[in-house]
């Protein structure tokens, strides 16, 4: 099942909206968070059908690779597979806090009618921002989707920053912000919850080189939405 997340639909015309796929659009993705960056950001319009991620279904793969190193490689060949239009990367990196980024978009002549946007949360062990699969809107107008963060299920959240990044090592690969401590004793143990569900945020706490996590709870705390997408059709 595809999940719509809370949207501000800034145009009435929405709900006349037809379900063929607009054919020329700009995504702007927005950082809401005050600590955190992500990775190079997906974003891709794919066919009627498809989608990135299930909720309360386990991970891919491709969506693991992502969401613990930020690596959309496998999920860039997996969407290519579906003749899907993507942008990667179009921050050029990494998108800073209070940062936003954007990119156009044509689907002229195709059948992808569905737009998602994915990217990992730094520092976390497997939480990812994801917009996953929503009707793109044909009529001309302006639609913003606030987007939460999902935990891939995949990687005990413990909160220490060891440069693991790779499927099925643990530890998070960095913290951009260079705010991280160190020592830490870690966070959490494995998922009871080993399905893609929201994430329910860091702890962290105050003490730089030891307690339970390498992040700073005064810093790297974060509440849904993290990222705000706002779709302009032309």
């Amino acid at each position: 099942m595809k999940h719509l997340f809370s949207a501000i639909f800034v145009m009435a015309s929405l709900f006349g909206a037809q379900t063929a796929s607009a054919t020329d659009f700009n995504v702007r993705i927005i950082n809401l968070s005050n600590g955190i960056f992500y990775t190079p950001f997906l974003v891709a319009a794919h066919p009627d059908g498809t989608a990135l991620f299930t909720t309360g279904q386990p991970a891919s793969a491709s969506l693991q690779a992502m969401a613990e190193g930020g690596d959309i490689s496998g999920l860039v060949t997996d969407l290519q597979g579906l003749g899907a239009t993507i942008a990667q990367d179009p921050a050029g990196g990494l998108l800073a806090p209070a940062s936003e980024t954007n990119v156009d978009l044509n689907t002229d002549g195709t059948a992808n009618v569905l737009l998602s946007v994915v990217a990992m949360l730094l520092p976390t062990n497997d939480a990812f921002a994801g917009l996953n699969a929503v009707t793109i809107p044909t009529e001309p107008g302006t639609y913003v989707f606030d987007v939460p963060a999902y935990d891939a299920g995949t990687e005990a959240n413990d909160e220490l920053i060891t440069g693991g990044g790779a499927p099925g090592a643990a530890g998070i690969p960095a913290d951009p912000g260079g705010l991280g401590g160190t020592g830490g004793t870690g966070a959490a143990v494995a998922d009871a919850n080993a399905t893609v569900h929201i994430h329910r945020g860091t702890l962290g706490d105050l003490d730089p080189n030891a307690g339970t996590s390498d992040l700073d709870s005064s810093v790297h705390r974060w509440l849904n939405p993290v990222i705000r997408v706002v779709v302009t059709v032309r």
